[in-house]
């Protein structure tokens, strides 16, 4: 039974519009702070430039004074409770006699005043209510004066500096909630909806890979999307098509299996009657008919019963341990008793090389290479002795080659384009065809690859190649 999929609990689209929003709100946050510092120096800047103009009042009066109604009236005008502004010879001031008594409650430099210092400036006057007598600090804009001194009352400031914070805080979710419906729509057009598609296609296509309106309808979009639309497309129809492939091979393999098993048994039988003819007959010329009858029976029997395996093989995966290399080879060669044959062995493997690997499966890969190589000697020239040498080499990154060098005759152009193929990959008349094709599918199982190196008169080289 197919495993169930989980409903999505929080869509893409949905997350995508939240993390926009979240996003446009941390840009306006991040303007905001500064705006706020940005609006307080300006408003101070303001109040400095007004104070000067009513110093430079009082320079113009008779005997720099003028009059009390006066003066209010000009502290009233620049917003202030007094002004001090340094000539270059003396000081004009104006409001001396209306400063509190009290000192006041916070002093300010606005000359060399850093963005962090206004900062938080800004929002200490906005903790503070306004209720604080402060005194600031500027440059003066006027000819022949170094710096303008004014006192005011932080109420006004205050009230205007809140005015404008909550404006800002209302522009600033308007423009994220805005700015995050339209990227939202953008996206989720672009992006969202595109991918819902491909995840749907491919959890249905899941569910059942051989119904044709599971396929994905690839569009024209020329970017990544697109392309990724049109290979799965791709791959979706190849790979119905390989799956109906299987299947009727399947059904085949089934007929085949059972068409084998029969005709095993009915040249079981006919390979029996065989020998007992062979037995009791004298004549020379049936004996000879009858000996090669029997070995083509063999031949055809060992070809069922090769089949039915091949057919019914579903190894498991392997299990890995450290296997010496040397050692494996040793068993191949013991199992196939190359000690007792006219053949000369060579394992010129280090002692100390070995592999990470399933014993049981790399010992059939490497009997089925030798047992290709031996048949691949059988009929040698006379003279010409057959040989069966295994070298290996590693790698710093630890992948070992493992070669199987025979002194055969070499294998035809056809042999080599049909080696690892079933039933056509046969180095040697009478073969099944599948000794490469195991061993193949076993070093396979490893992560590994088994290559033809070269080939030819003077014999051929196979080399197996296993990762780390």
């Amino acid at each position: 039974m197919p495993e169930r999929f989980q409903p999505v609990r929080q869509g893409l689209s949905t997350q995508l519009l939240m993390m926009t929003v979240a996003f446009a709100l941390v840009m306006q946050v991040l303007v905001y702070v500064p705006s706020l510092a940005s609006f307080r120096e300006n408003f101070l800047e303001e109040r400095l430039a007004s104070a000067q103009l009513a110093a430079l009042a009082l320079e113009a009066a008779p005997g720099n004074a003028v009059t009390s109604e006066l003066e209010q009236e000009l502290l009233a005008t620049a917003g202030v409770i007094a002004i001090i502004m340094r000539r270059d010879d003396r000081y004009l001031m104006l409001g001396s006699d209306f400063l509190p008594e009290k000192q006041a409650d916070a002093d300010f430099d606005l000359r060399e005043a850093s963005l962090g210092a206004l900062i938080g400036d800004a929002l200490a006057t906005l903790d503070n209510g306004g209720e604080r007598l402060i005194r600031v600090t500027g440059k003066a804009t006027v000819m022949n004066a170094r710096w303008v001194e004014i006192t005011l009352q932080e109420e006004a400031l205050y009230e205007a500096l809140n005015d404008y914070s909550n404006n800002i805080l209302i522009l600033s979710i308007l423009v994220s909630v805005l700015t995050g419906a339209l990227v939202y729509i953008t996206l989720n057009l672009l992006l969202v909806r595109p991918m819902k598609r491909i995840k749907e296609s491919i959890v249905d296509f899941r569910r059942n890979p051989e119904d044709i309106q599971t396929r994905i309808k690839a569009g024209r979009r020329r970017d990544e999307i697109g392309v990724v639309e049109r290979e799965l497309s791709q791959m979706q129809s190849d790979l119905r098509v390989s799956l109906v492939q299987r299947t009727k091979l399947a059904h085949v393999g089934e007929a085949v299996a059972k068409v084998t098993h029969d005709l095993r048994n009915i040249l079981t039988t006919a390979q029996l009657a065989s020998d007992v003819a062979v037995k009791k007959s004298d004549d020379p010329l049936v004996s000879r008919s009858n000996e090669r009858l029997v070995t083509s029976l063999d031949r055809a029997v060992d070809l069922c019963e090769s089949t039915m395996k091949y057919g019914k093989m579903d190894e498991p995966a392997p299990i890995k341990k450290k296997l010496v290399i040397k050692e494996l080879i040793d068993d191949v060669a013991e199992s196939l008793g190359l000690d007792q044959m006219d053949i000369t062995f060579k394992n010129k493997i280090d002692p100390k090389m070995h592999v990470s690997g399933d014993q049981q499966q790399l010992f059939r890969a490497f009997l089925n290479l030798s047992r290709n190589a031996l048949e691949a000697q059988k009929n040698l020239p006379e003279g010409r002795e057959a040989k069966l040498e295994f070298r290996a080499k590693q790698e710093r990154s630890g992948t070992t080659h493992i070669s199987v060098i025979d002194h055969g005759m070499g294998l035809s152009e056809k042999a080599q384009e049909n080696i690892f193929k079933p039933f056509l990959s046969s180095t040697h008349r009478g073969g099944t065809g599948l000794g490469l094709v195991i061993a193949k599918e076993r070093v396979m199982a490893h992560g590994g690859a088994i290559n033809l190196m070269n080939t030819g008169e003077d014999g051929s080289h196979f080399m197996v190649c296993l990762p780390k």
